[in-house]
């Protein structure tokens, strides 16, 4: 009998190396170009344009994110989960919302303080607060959206953050949140944002003598630098076409108005639409020039942020399906809460 079964054909070697976000880059003017050929300049004109009102923001992030870096100042996050249980959610709420790392370097971060004792409910305001704010993201969304924005969306985020935890408190006893572990948490990385072994050991400030730490200083740089210069260039790239394409009338009608359908459609439309935080802003100032309401916008950011694959994963690889489903909906619900107000406020 002859043998029926194939291997599959291997992808060639350049689009297995090539970044797609770069080659998504490189198509939009394309296609631009194919279809609508005097629409192409303006395009990336505007694109270009907005990633250098947009690029003091960033260079000031980048180096931010470094010296918090090299100092190791986030191994201060860890004193977050020490002592009573309701001071660990506030500050975790707080710690959350305003650290500057990564969802695959928080796994092996709260893996390891779920296995030493540490309050799922403190862990859930952590895991709800950071993926929506970080120094950078607060200055990328304040150069676009405004400081208003952007310190109502800290403020929402640190209030989500004490919304799930207190919540988890309350109903830590029912079968939802019992035993909410998986019984072999995956904490490995799988993605190339060099995770290594964050949160040990104590902050070095005055670190340029240290070859290691002058050495991570300008590791964050190269990695952080490119990062948020290919997904804004992405997000404004998309905004032009958006702009462009896109009739404001159907975003008005949709997401424009007052009172709580277009911030529950915001929070909807926000999950599965959702890029990552800093190509967001982009999208949703695009959003809010067609007519999107103000609190609508919130909402999106907020309920998107949190469930948007990297802050999803981080949080399914550690506890049962249970609880994803809890974390899932404490988003929903202080992304709604938080649109409303916000709404109200501006």
């Amino acid at each position: 009998m002859s043998d029926t079964t194939q291997t599959p054909p291997r992808l060639p070697t350049f689009w297995r190396r090539t970044d797609k976000v770069w080659l998504f880059i490189a198509a939009i003017p394309l296609a631009v170009a194919l279809f609508d050929t005097p629409q192409t300049f303006p395009t990336i004109e505007f694109a270009l344009g907005a990633l250098g009102h947009t690029a003091p923001f960033i260079i000031f992030a980048v180096l931010a994110v470094a010296l918090l870096k090299a100092t190791g100042a986030e191994n201060l996050l860890a004193r977050a989960f020490e002592g009573r249980e309701v001071r660990m959610i506030f500050l975790a709420a707080v710690a959350g919302g305003l650290s500057p790392f990564c969802s695959c370097e928080v796994i092996p971060f709260i893996a390891a303080m779920l296995a030493l004792g540490a309050p799922l409910s403190a862990v859930m305001a952590f895991w709800l607060s950071s993926p929506l704010m970080d120094p950078a993201m607060f200055l990328i969304t304040s150069g676009t959206l405004g400081w208003e924005f952007a310190l109502a969306k800290t403020v929402a985020a640190i209030g989500l953050g004490l919304l799930g935890g207190f919540g988890v408190r309350l109903f830590a006893n029912t079968p939802v949140f019992a035993d909410p572990l998986r019984k072999k948490p995956q904490t490995g990385c799988g993605s190339s944002c060099g995770c290594g072994k964050p949160f040990s050991g104590k902050p070095v400030w005055k670190f340029w003598p240290d070859p290691e730490r002058r050495t991570a200083f300008w590791a964050s740089i190269r990695e952080n630098g490119p990062f948020l210069f290919k997904w804004l260039l992405l997000a404004y790239l998309l905004e032009a076409l958006m702009l462009e394409y896109v009739p404001a009338e159907a975003i008005a009608q949709l997401l424009g108005g007052e009172g709580i359908r277009p911030v529950l459609l915001g929070a909807i439309v926000g999950a599965p639409a959702y890029l990552n935080g800093y190509a967001a802003v982009p999208l949703i100032d695009a959003l809010l020039q067609q007519g999107m309401a103000n609190g609508a916008a919130m909402s999106f950011a907020l309920a998107g942020g949190i469930s948007c694959v990297p802050a999803a994963v981080a949080v399914w690889a550690l506890v049962k399906p249970r609880v994803f489903a809890g974390y899932l909906g404490f988003a929903m619900i202080g992304a709604l809460l938080a649109g409303l107000s916000w709404g109200a406020i501006a």
